[in-house]
């Protein structure tokens, strides 16, 4: 990536009044433009220079979230005798971060993109879709602030358009969806007032959706190497392999991030908050603060699904999602998991005694 100005990367006067105590330091602002195995390429009015976290950065870091993720703004600098290296020192406090539960047995988040304003969540029209997949999605897209926009890609090769975006309207009907062909270039148009300068947008979606292409015809050349999908199973292959920050010839500034084909929102309590507001808003006219919504008298939300006003389909990626989050609360909080185990327990002691008292009838 050649010199920039900060502007152009997305530089703000909020970003600058943060930076102030690091620029009294001597040190400069860059944002995160490429990750790499241990390093980072990080850009700033000098150009891209290759980054380091300080060993006082690593000394205070408490977790792998705290280091530099694809578009964060960081103070770095200068390494001493290497013009091409600097030391990052800090990242700046994060406007927004798309964050997930990463991979592996141990409870880590990942920070997939940070300071995003809107996340495409990019699917496809050839079979390499899944309505539960991009509740997820859509979770952790609410979850870290910026706004979500469905893409469905590949409308050249099919034929059932309408009934797919139908679907994703009654799951989420706050959602803007738009349908493009990135290959045709058909519907890119529609998507102009969310790349303009300065505006971060990342790309999210399972690997062979077509986000590769997509970012292509943004640009307006071949940036991104893209790989034909399996015809057997609609899959791609990882054609993207880093997390990259890209600009285009109008000024937006893009992330590209490899595919992934499932997802753990990491705040999984706020996307169920911001992906279900209009649920969550009946739910609270229910009679009884603990509703259950099954058999309570003065439940809204029965009330809602028998006259129609709320859609059964609705309710049940409400439910899904909300079966996730317990089951992730409880995953990394002690107290919830103590708390579980106890009231199972206590049910099974019912359970023991109302099967043993039953017996003894008979």
């Amino acid at each position: 990536m050649h010199a920039m100005t900060l502007a152009e990367l997305g530089w703000n006067d909020s970003l600058a009044q943060a930076f102030a105590p690091f620029e009294a330091e001597g040190c400069l602002p860059a944002r995160v433009t490429l990750e790499l195995k241990g390093y980072c390429e990080v850009t700033g009015a000098d150009g891209p220079r290759l980054g380091e976290c300080s060993g006082k950065f690593i000394h205070s870091a408490k977790a792998p979230a705290d280091y530099p993720a694809i578009g964060d703004w960081v103070a770095v600098t200068p390494q001493p005798g290497d013009a091409m290296r600097v030391a990052i020192h800090a990242v700046l406090p994060r406007r927004t971060k798309f964050s997930r539960r990463a991979a592996g047995m141990e409870v880590l988040e990942q920070v997939v993109a940070a300071n995003v304003d809107t996340v495409f969540l990019v699917s496809s029209l050839d079979g390499n879709h899944h309505l539960f997949r991009l509740e997820r999605y859509l979770a952790a897209a609410w979850a870290s602030g910026a706004k979500p926009v469905v893409i469905l890609n590949k409308a050249d090769i099919s034929d059932d358009v309408e009934a797919l975006r139908q679907a994703i309207t009654d799951v989420a009907p706050q959602v803007p969806v738009f349908v493009i062909s990135a290959q045709t270039r058909r519907g890119l148009k529609a998507l102009a007032p969310y790349l303009q300068p300065g505006q971060t947008i990342a790309l999210l979606g399972s690997s062979g959706v077509g986000k590769s292409t997509i970012i292509n015809r943004l640009m307006g050349e071949k940036i991104q190497f893209t790989q034909e999908v399996r015809e057997s199973d609609n899959k791609g292959r990882h054609t993207t392999t880093q997390r990259e920050l890209l600009i285009t010839p109008d000024g937006a500034i893009i992330i590209d991030t490899p595919g992934m084909r499932e997802i753990q929102p990491w705040d999984a309590a706020g996307g169920l908050a911001g992906a279900f507001d209009d649920v969550a808003a009946i739910a609270a006219r229910c009679k009884f603060r603990d509703c259950q919504h099954t058999v309570e008298p003065g439940c809204a939300v029965r009330v809602a699904l028998e006259d129609g006003s709320l859609e059964l389909l609705r309710w049940q990626g409400y439910l899904r999602l909300q079966l996730a989050t317990v089951h992730e609360v409880r995953r990394v909080n002690r107290p919830a998991q103590t708390q579980h185990r106890s009231k199972m327990k206590k049910l099974t002691k019912s359970l023991r005694q109302r099967i043993g008292e039953k017996h003894g009838e008979e």
